[in-house]
């Protein structure tokens, strides 16, 4: 009687098992969602390591652009193998001392506000990465999920079109119809599953890119953010002076002006004081020597250098105002973008694919009932799935587009001096 109790409870033990290793082998795998893929791409992409990259850089520039010009030494020997008294050393005069060049016109001053200038272009440039691994990011999760919907629709395809070769067949056997329809049915089911491949091809090709953009295995993507369209869209005009784009035109418009300040005082000719020793041989006497060294501004006196600076500006000043025309155009043709894609997908995805939908049914029963030929099946078919293939396309489209019209109006950070 115990060895009875005893196996029962092992064999329940034993079941209980199984059922939870099955229940753990069954488990659908965890959705990724589009936030979770933002999160994951900023914390692990290498884009970001080229931006702070780009910061550190600005900033040890700015160090080295404040550093002053160094010393030198002096060192000179005269009257030293000459003739008559001045034969060898006997005569010979040795200056030692140091030389302070002293930097004039504010240059100093000016090399720091174009560090300056380039440190704040470079924090811009940060930002724009940031925001250009979102859109990337976007993009390839958007074409990702839509390509696991073009899966689903193709296994429902193949599974279609072997019901249809199914129905052809024992029409064909019951003498109903010719073996033309079921040759027919069986090329459609041959296209389908050729279709279904290639979608599956194309899948993996695509969540194999958000994998290595995300450095992790991407399964299941959110399909409700994907088939998410609003029911109406409202084209406003949107202020782009704002945005990171403009900012960096005005960034690079900024360090041209300081440039042509920076080009301005170089013109102003930098002295060179010096302070020396003499030792005079014949006698063993030192004596101390001061000296200035002044530059003449005869074959380069900087106004070429000017030129040039102001031209620099002047084109940045008119990047400037095409960043802003170029900024309200895109941000104009992808809002209508947007809004022509979310009022195709509602059509396909809504009216257009129930009218499909119940096309095929009714088409389907008819065909069974003998009162359709199988190429109004095969049309009612096609129909659905270009409608079905379309509403994914323009959902994808509009998941684009709007992807791109946030990339477009993100806001440029406040300068710190503004920040409060």
């Amino acid at each position: 009687m115990h060895r009875i109790i005893a196996a029962v409870l092992a064999a329940g033990a034993c079941a209980s098992s199984l059922q939870a290793q099955t229940d753990r082998t069954v488990a659908p795998p965890p959705v990724l969602t589009l936030a979770e893929a933002l999160d994951r791409a900023g914390a692990s992409s290498p884009f970001q390591g080229v931006a702070a990259a780009g910061i550190r850089a600005a900033e040890a520039q700015r160090r080295v652009a404040g550093l002053r010009p160094n010393p030198s030494i002096v060192g000179e020997a005269e009257n030293v193998a000459g003739t008559g008294i001045y034969q060898g050393l006997r005569s010979s005069e040795t200056t030692i001392g140091l030389a302070l060049p002293l930097e004039l016109g504010g240059k100093r001053g000016a090399r720091i506000a174009v560090a300056k200038a380039q440190i704040g272009r470079a924090g811009l440039q940060a930002d724009i990465a940031r925001a250009d691994l979102r859109l990337r990011v976007t993009q390839t999760y958007n074409a990702a999920a839509a390509a696991q919907r073009r899966v689903i629709i193709a296994e429902d395809q193949v599974g279609i079109a072997a019901e249809v070769l199914r129905a052809a067949r024992v029409r064909v056997q019951a003498g109903r119809a010719s073996p033309l329809e079921e040759q027919r049915a069986d090329v459609a089911r041959i296209s389908a599953e050729g279709a279904l491949e290639r979608a599956r091809r194309s899948a993996e090709a695509a969540s194999g890119n958000l994998a290595r953009l995300l450095g992790m295995p991407v399964g299941q993507l959110d399909r409700s953010w994907f088939d998410a369209v609003p029911s109406t869209i409202t084209t406003r005009p949107m202020a782009t002076s704002g945005t990171l784009t403009v900012a960096a035109a005005r960034a690079d418009l900024d360090t041209a002006s300081a440039q042509v300040l920076l080009a301005r005082s170089q013109r102003v000719p930098d002295l060179t004081v010096s302070a020396s020793a003499r030792r005079l041989e014949q006698t063993n006497d030192v004596a101390a020597v001061f000296g200035i060294s002044i530059p003449l501004n005869v074959f380069n006196n900087g106004r070429a250098s000017i030129a040039v600076a102001e031209a620099q500006r002047e084109q940045s000043d008119a990047q400037q105002r095409v960043a802003l025309l170029d900024a309200e155009q895109d941000v104009a043709t992808t809002q209508a973008d947007a809004g022509n894609a979310a009022t195709t997908a509602r059509n396909a995805a809504g009216p257009a694919l129930v009218a499909a939908t119940e096309a095929v049914r009714i088409a389907r029963i008819g065909y069974r009932e003998g009162k359709f030929g199988q190429l109004d099946l095969l049309d009612a078919e096609r129909t659905l799935l270009d409608t079905r293939t379309a509403a994914i396309d323009a959902l994808a489209a509009y998941h684009d587009a709007q992807a791109r019209l946030e990339r477009l109006t993100v806001a440029a950070p406040l300068p710190k001096d503004d920040q409060r």
